[in-house]
């Protein structure tokens, strides 16, 4: 039996043979093919033979223990014939295919050469697996960088990969197995992961929310009421869409910066209790409240005020407009705004790397940095892992087996029912801390052994 995190665990490490055993076994489950689309579309999710999937899962292993010039060999490789990829197509709206002359063996070593030109973020090997000619490489399928906006937060759109097998090898040991987009499981330090849960979409954050998000949406409206020109109807989601992209920037910023870091979001009315003498935390370094302090949220409604009023048309009153304008948008305005929130990710993921948390509002405004959890807060001893989005499916878990940021996160979360907390480890694994269904729970947010996501 293989050892597998958040789905079955053992004593015994896992290898790519467990990982090809958990795939197929995971192909039997009719619940994982409606997950991933496949009811209706049967023909394109077809595996490799078990032996032949083996074959590409361990030479893929083989390769990730190699080094390149002292530097981990990462790279992308889909399995997919290369016919069936459009020879105009290209970044940064499609795939370009690029054929080799003649096919190369595919083995550890050609993948050890392969691995530079086949920039991990930007390229992938291609590989088709014939009953004749056996696997073989036959050139590379080039991407560009927009496919990193689905997880970084963005608003470009980009290239989706077809329904074929990809495979991500992201350091030694390091292996994702996906179908596309859609990752089946992890090979990582020995642990077979199943895919992570994306915790922003859930009811209960949304609920944690809502107050906030109604504020903001009045705010709009009373905008739009006072406009001398005519602006279109704006999707009621939009909102929510723009505060999940500022999410997931702000914690790919500060994985990417390697230091860790932990954001705690408060409730709005808390913010004079918390920035004075109290029992729950310190904050080191405190902003004064000055309009700089809500940029965050300043930034949203004008993203939002003025996606509205662009496409404003005195002739169709009616217009509705949302998330797929404003990433396909091309006006200067846009850009500017969307620019701008990058930039404040960028400031709060510096804010991070200092000792203790960045402290928010669940408006998004900033109190300070260098927040400390007080030790008079009970310590806990049991915290309960979510299983599912919701926090329905959970299982009991001792607290001591993790880092001081999470003790502090469980401890805060333990006092203040109504606190976020989300902590980013230096190996880049994101944990969402909240009371919930009476205990303190937490969710992994981020797929383990594919950087960036």
């Amino acid at each position: 039996m293989s050892k597998m995190t958040g789905c079955k665990k053992s004593d015994r490490h896992a290898y790519p043979r467990e990982l090809v055993d958990f795939i197929y076994e995971q192909w039997q489950n009719p619940s994982f093919l409606e997950k991933i689309g496949g009811e209706g579309d049967t023909a394109s999710l077809q595996l490799p033979e078990c032996r032949q999937l083996e074959q590409v899962i361990s030479i893929c292993y083989q390769a990730s223990l190699m080094r390149e010039e002292e530097r981990p060999v990462m790279f992308r490789l889909i399995i997919r014939e290369p016919r069936l990829f459009p020879a105009e197509d290209g970044p940064p709206t499609g795939l370009h295919r690029l054929l080799f002359t003649r096919p190369r063996p595919f083995n550890e070593y050609e993948l050890h050469r392969l691995a530079p030109a086949a920039d991990f973020y930007r390229t992938l090997i291609g590989l088709t697996i014939d009953p004749v000619h056996g696997t073989q490489i036959w050139g590379l399928v080039h991407s560009g960088t927009r496919w990193m906006h689905s997880v970084y937060g963005g608003r470009k759109t980009f290239p989706p990969l077809p329904r074929s097998l990809v495979v991500y090898v992201t350091g030694p040991g390091q292996i994702s197995v996906c179908l596309g987009e859609e990752i089946i499981a992890s090979l990582n330090g020995g642990d077979i992961n199943c895919p992570t849960l994306d915790v922003f979409n859930s009811s209960w954050i949304a609920h944690s929310l809502a107050a906030v998000r109604t504020e903001t949406w009045e705010l709009h409206q009373a905008a739009r009421a006072r406009a001398e020109k005519p602006w279109a109807l704006l999707d009621p989601e939009f909102g929510k869409s723009v505060g999940q992209q500022v999410m997931r920037r702000l914690i790919s910023v500060i994985r990417n910066a390697g230091h860790g870091g932990m954001l705690v979001y408060l409730p709005t009315e808390m913010t004079e209790e918390i920035l004075a003498e109290n029992r729950y935390m310190t904050i080191k370094y405190q902003f004064l409240e000055y309009e700089s302090r809500q940029r965050f949220r300043n930034l949203t409604l004008r993203i939002m005020n003025t996606l509205a009023e662009i496409y404003g048309d005195p002739e169709d009153p009616h217009k509705r407009v949302g998330w797929l304008e404003y990433v396909n948008s091309k006006h200067e305005a846009i850009a500017l705004l969307d620019e701008a929130i990058f930039d404040v990710a960028h400031l709060l993921a510096v804010l991070a790397g200092i000792d203790g948390a960045v402290v928010l509002t669940k408006r998004q405004e900033l109190l300070g940095f260098g927040g400390v959890i007080l030790g008079d807060i009970d310590n806990v001893g049991m915290v309960a892992h979510a299983l599912d989005t919701e926090g329905t499916r959970t299982e009991p878990v001792l607290s001591e087996g993790v880092g001081t940021r999470h003790r502090a996160a469980y401890r805060l979360c333990q006092k203040l029912h109504d606190a976020i907390a989300i902590v980013i480890s230096q190996d880049k694994s994101v944990q969402i801390v909240k009371w919930h269904n009476g205990f303190v729970t937490y969710w992994d947010q981020v797929p383990t052994g594919v950087p960036g996501f």
